[in-house]
């Protein structure tokens, strides 16, 4: 029941926790019966028991701070001493008063005032204010949430899980979508059930530094350090793993059932959930609806409703309309009015879809499961024909003439797109030294990259197929133009060679060489893994064959607990860079049509070649793109009472003016800063002694 305020990689195991919290409460100074006076003072002031040898006390006790209140069971009070302060500059003295306890550990200096009903089987540690709430009880055995299943992606079922305090996307993800890997599932789950008995018990815990102030019912929920609860309605069978540097706020109108909160979280404005994990820095807000849903790290879920999702970090929805139901998303921005379709009347609620990270639905968009959306793809209108666009990423889905049609790859030269890759690690609102999911933030990589060559071929192999003469292309359920398709493998093949240029210079970087061996020792891979398909682990890139050594180590027992699954998550996190440059290396071969030892100074000077043009195009279409937020049209509205040139003052005073907008000037400082970087090493490589 510990907070989760440890270090990622301490020693202490999860499994370890709730017995450390017993060692440290068990290590309190040793509590004695009441005395005669101390009993008759209470019973003077209102206070009684049916067995006052049942009540303990700590040294230091004083009886004049606990009024009108009723004892029963086993009761342990500490010292009040202190005043406790309350919004508006008013402080109180602890103590208990107007209350009923019963089977209760009390801490030290700790307010309990106007409990309508009552307190018991609860730890309550030093310094929790608890102000007028009608009950506070765990009944029973309870795991306080751990082991709820919440059913994720397809509402019939198949794709439970199980939830508990240290889910990470990560877990949850192999979880939900390895079923092919039954003896991973079972194992998993198996480690899962461990843990969860580990934390049952019959006492309940409200941490140090706790608030409940002004909440109706809270049944069978651990509540962790520092959390504020003001004006819940309902808490039932939860844990809030709250902690002091990131504590989690709990605010009015919340019915909350079978529930697992995270550090930073916030649930408020009479949100609804059930059968839920609220990732670290999460916040659900203005009366969201979301049942067997989960939500990573970072998500947004204000107005909308939320019904069997698995909503990686970042998924975000603004807008009273907007429904997400039986799908997988991450980095996500729900437009209002979004809405998907996963029933189709016959079988059940079956269908399910995936919405690969960074995309966007436009207004009003609709889509029928199932589909499969690539990554940073804008989906605009209404899709009722099951589509499968992730080999192609970075493109739009638009309806028109109720056809689904794409545009491949122009969502790379969006500003919009750049924009959001650098938002993202900015609004990180984790505070926790112990964070759950390992997010790779990077918009281009292996498994983006991987798409685009992907993308690539297939679009010429759709040309080679269809003929000269034809004009509209279909691919899995979408119309693909001839001049959009054209463009779509010029701007993959752009982005192709920004990124194997970004890896190659990052790789050459600061390094200096007296022959073309150096360089070629320099290029060779620290590792074999890293070449062939990559996969998104719900926010963690990794190689498709670490993945799979994993998955293969957890059917051999060889990994047998969770701190060793989140152990192997981080190690793949931290190697991303090594991975990374071992499949840019194998990319550079094909592409060279040559082993490593065999490149050339020549080759480098060609790729940073292209590495200068594909950087310098893609910025001035961001450049271009950016300009479109400045013209004449984007000044509608401005100036309201004037001419124009009051309009032009209007717009320049709310928005500025282009030549000095911070995304444009940084646009302008890459490329000269890239140039200069491309050119430095076509010298290097230009004064490199050749064999």
């Amino acid at each position: 029941m510990a907070s989760e305020c440890q270090e990622p990689h301490s020693t202490v195991s999860q499994t370890q926790e709730s017995a450390l919290r017993t060692a440290a409460i068990d290590r309190k100074p040793r509590s004695r019966a009441l005395s005669s006076e101390e009993i008759a003072k209470l019973t003077s002031q209102g206070c009684s028991c049916a067995d006052w040898l049942k009540v303990e006390v700590a040294e230091g006790f004083d009886p004049a701070r606990v009024k009108s209140t009723h004892f029963s069971g086993s009761v342990k009070l500490g010292v009040f001493e202190k005043h406790v302060p309350f919004f508006g500059g008013v402080t109180k003295p602890s103590g208990i008063s107007n209350a009923t306890i019963h089977n209760c550990t009390i801490g030290n200096n700790v307010y309990i005032n106007q409990v309508k009903n009552y307190i018991a089987n609860y730890i309550i540690e030093d310094d929790v204010v608890i102000d007028n709430i009608d009950l506070l009880a765990v009944e029973g055995q309870s795991s306080f949430g751990n082991g709820t299943e919440a059913v994720v992606v397809n509402e019939a079922g198949g794709r439970e899980i199980p939830i508990y305090d240290h889910l990470s996307a990560h877990t949850a993800y192999i979880i939900a979508f390895y079923r092919h890997r039954p003896k991973v599932i079972e194992n998993l789950q198996k480690m899962i059930a461990d843990y969860t008995a580990s934390v049952t018990s019959s006492m309940g815990l409200v941490a140090k530094g706790t608030k409940l102030i002004n909440c109706r019912i809270i049944k069978n929920v651990k509540v962790g350090p520092a959390t504020v609860i003001e004006g819940a309605n309902r808490l039932e069978n939860g844990s809030i793993n709250s902690c002091s540097d990131d504590p989690v706020y709990i605010g009015s109108g919340v019915f909350a059932e079978d529930f697992i909160c995270c550090s930073g979280s916030k649930v408020t404005d009479g949100t609804i959930i059930c059968k839920c994990f609220v990732g670290q820095g999460t916040e659900l807000a203005k009366q969201y609806s979301a049942e067997n849903s989960v939500f990573f790290a970072n998500c947004g879920g204000f107005h909308g409703e939320a019904c069997a999702i698995f909503a990686g970090p970042y998924t975000v929805t603004h807008h009273k309309s907007t429904l997400l139901i039986a799908g997988l998303f991450s980095f996500l921005n729900a437009g209002s009015g979004t809405n998907q379709s996963n029933h189709m009347y016959k079988l059940g609620p079956t269908h399910q879809g995936i919405v690969e990270r960074g995309s966007k639905t436009a207004s009003d968009s609709y889509m029928l499961w199932p589909a499969k959306v690539g990554a940073f793809t804008v989906v605009m209108g209404r899709h009722y024909r099951n589509s499968d666009t992730s080999d192609l990423p970075f493109s739009y889905l638009i309806e028109h003439e109720d056809e689904s049609n794409l545009i491949p790859g122009v969502n790379l030269r969006s500003v919009g797109t750049i924009r959001d890759a650098r938002k993202w690690p900015r609004r990180d609102r984790r505070k926790s030294p112990k964070k759950l999911d390992y997010i790779n933030f990077r918009l281009l990589s292996p498994y983006t990259i991987q798409k685009m060559l992907n993308g690539c071929r297939l679009l010429e192999n759709l040309k080679t197929t269809s003929g000269k003469n034809t004009q509209y292309f279909t691919y899995n359920n979408v119309r693909i133009k001839r001049s959009s398709l054209d463009r779509g493998i010029k701007l993959y093949q752009m982005g192709i060679d920004k990124f194997l240029g970004n890896c190659l210079i990052k790789r050459l970087e600061n390094k200096q060489f007296q022959n073309v061996d150096e360089l070629r020792a320099v290029l060779k891979p620290e590792t074999n893994a890293g070449p062939g398909k990559w996969v998104d682990l719900a926010g963690l890139f990794a190689p498709e064959q670490v993945v799979q050594k994993l998955l293969s180590d957890i059917e051999s027992g060889a990994i047998n607990t969770l701190d060793d699954v989140t152990e192997a998550f981080g190690s793949m996190h931290d190697r991303y860079q090594a991975y990374e440059w071992a499949w840019a290396a194998n990319v550079l071969q094909q592409r060279f049509s040559k082993i490593i030892d065999k490149i050339t100074a020549h080759d480098i000077i060609e790729l940073t070649t292209k590495w200068k043009i594909a950087i310098i195009k893609l910025d001035h279409t961001l450049y271009d793109d950016a300009k479109k937020e400045f013209t004449a049209t984007a000044q509608i509205g401005y100036g309201l009472d004037g001419d124009e040139k009051t309009r032009h003052s209007d717009f320049a005073a709310v928005r500025g003016i282009l030549e000095e907008d911070s995304f444009v000037s940084e646009i302008e400082h890459h490329i000269t800063s890239k140039t200069a970087l491309g050119n430095e090493l076509i010298s290097r490589m230009e004064n490199l002694s050749q064999p």
